[in-house]
Order: structure tokens, then sequence, then C-alpha cells
């Protein structure tokens, strides 16, 4: 045992002999404080079992054949874990808290983008009926003019529905995962002057948060890329097995030492904290290869087993 644990065993053994002893609120009171100063240290469920089992054990004679001091113990170690239950319902509502306010931002957020994409896509179309009647009644030098506005004019519409899709990807809720994660390539492709592929298969629609989560991982992933890698090629790659969804990004950028302090200027692991949190609610995994020149691998993991029955009926 750890000399950190040793004292703590320490310290449950003589708080147990005094509740033991005086059997009374007092002594409970300290048992619950106990708990609470062993959890406030950094001492885990089975650190504290562990202390509260090898503290126990030093009163084993004292238990034979007698029921009150057995139930006077076990009085002593519910409130020695009361503190790590309710830190532990404590984490668990604030999870379901933040995944429903996730949840939420995110149909706010596909509301958005749905406006923006129709109503942009009427109120342009008027002004491009509007440019088609001022050409006819231009001149020359006017036509010309008007050519300028229709190009800025197609600018904007491009910027607009970049925009919308990047919100909330429309394909995404139609066409699936992948359809969606190419799209993606192809719009930051255009903007970076990357060469973005992407391959595989999801085998089908995957549960609606699975598919918005991994997009957003990847949207992330790539925009790390773009900003810092100094890549000039990035490959995206789904695999979809019985258990598990993997996607794998892999640039052929600068790499960096994962475990080495980032350059000054740059933010620790380069998005990489975001894209973990994303996955924790997932129960999912990252995985980070990379060496200094020889680019960068990013290998995320999503547990299936419990989400196929949630999963949409059809689709890619």
């Amino acid at each position: 045992m750890s000399r950190p644990l040793a004292d703590l065993e320490d310290r449950c053994a003589l708080a147990l002999d005094r509740h033991l002893a005086a059997r009374d609120e007092h002594t409970l009171l300290e048992a619950y404080e106990f708990g609470r100063s062993a959890l406030a240290e950094g001492a885990g469920v089975i650190d504290m079992a562990v202390v509260l089992w090898r503290a126990v054990l030093r009163q084993r004679i004292v238990y034979i054949g007698d029921a009150r001091l057995a139930r006077a113990a076990e009085g002593f170690m519910l409130e020695c874990l009361s503190p790590f239950e309710m830190a532990h319902l404590g984490a668990r509502d604030a999870s379901a808290a933040l995944r429903q306010l996730d949840e939420r931002r995110e149909e706010h957020v596909r509301r958005v983008a749905r406006e923006l994409h129709d109503q942009a896509g009427q109120l342009l179309a008027t002004v491009y009926l509007s440019l088609d009647g001022l050409r006819s009644k231009a001149g020359p030098g006017g036509k010309e003019s008007v050519d300028q506005l229709e190009a800025l004019l197609n600018q904007v519409e491009g910027e607009i529905r970049r925009v919308a899709h990047e919100l909330r990807p429309l394909i995404l809720d139609d066409l699936g995962l992948v359809p969606a994660l190419r799209f993606l390539g192809e719009g930051v492709a255009r903007r970076s002057g990357l060469e973005i592929t992407v391959s595989g298969t999801t085998d089908g629609r995957l549960p609606s948060r699975i598919e918005i989560e991994l997009y957003r991982m990847v949207q992330e992933a790539l925009a790390n890329v773009s900003r810092h890698a100094q890549a000039s090629r990035v490959v995206i790659e789904v695999l979809r097995t019985e258990r598990e969804l993997r996607c794998r990004v892999r640039d052929d950028g600068r790499g960096f030492d994962p475990q080495a302090a980032p350059p000054p200027g740059l933010p620790r692991g380069l998005g990489l904290e975001g894209i973990r949190e994303r996955l924790a609610p997932l129960g999912g995994s990252m995985q980070v290869h990379s060496v200094p020149q020889q680019g960068t691998e990013l290998t995320l993991c999503v547990p299936l087993e419990v989400s196929h029955a949630y999963a949409h009926p059809a689709g890619g």
C-alpha cells in the first residue's frame, strides 16, 4: 500500500476505534468528515474500500459473537462512504444536465442553420431577379457593374451556405456521417488548400448523437490541422465493427510531441481536450500518435453495443 493510503488507513483505524468505543452521533460525524477529507485528498472509491477493509480487519477479533459492534462498524463505513456517494450522484446529475443542455444547443443550432439556409436563399433569389431586371435596363457600362455585383452576390451566397452547413450540416441529418464528412472535407480543402480524402462507411445510420459528436470532433481535428500542422494532405477513415465505430484522421504535417509543452502561442493539446470532453459521455476513447516532422494520426473510438437499438434505420 502506498504511503498516502497507509496514512489514511491509520487515521481510519483510529476513527473506527473511537466509534466502536462511543457509538454515538459525534463519532459518526467524525466518520463522515474522514470520508470527505479522503475524497478531497484524491482517494477513489476503490482506495476507500481497501482502507475501510483493512481498518475493519484490525478489529476482527472484537466482532466475533458481537452483532452490536458489527452494526456499529457498518454504520461507520456507510458514513465514510457517504461523501463518495454524494460526489458520484452530483457528477451524474451534472453530466445529465450538460448532456441535455448540449442536446438543446444542437437543436437550436439546427433550427438556426435551417432558417439561415432557407431565408437567405429566398432573399438571394429575389436579389438575383432584381439584378436581372437591372441588367436589362442598364447601358454597357452599367451591365459590367451589375456583373460585378452578381459575382459578389455569388460569393455571399457561398459563404452563407458554408456557415449554415458548419453550424449544423443538413446533409448529416439527411444522409449520415460519411457524406457529411466528405462535404466538410471539400469545404475545408477549398479554404485551406489541403488535399482531404474521406473513405469508409458506417454500414447504416448511427444514433443521431453519435453522428453529430463525431462530426464535431472531426471538424475540430481539421481546424487544428489547417491552423497548426503545416500539412498538405489529410486522410479521414471511418470503420465500423460489431463493437465500435473508429474514425481516424491522419495528416502529413510537422507533427508534435504529445508529451511536451506546446510552443508559445499554441494551446495545450491543440484542441485535443475539447475532443476528449466530447468523447467522454459516449464512453469513447482517443489515441494520438505523432512524431515531429512525420505527421499526426488521431484515432477516435466510440462503443456501439448500447447504441444499436437507437440507430437510424437506413442510410450511410
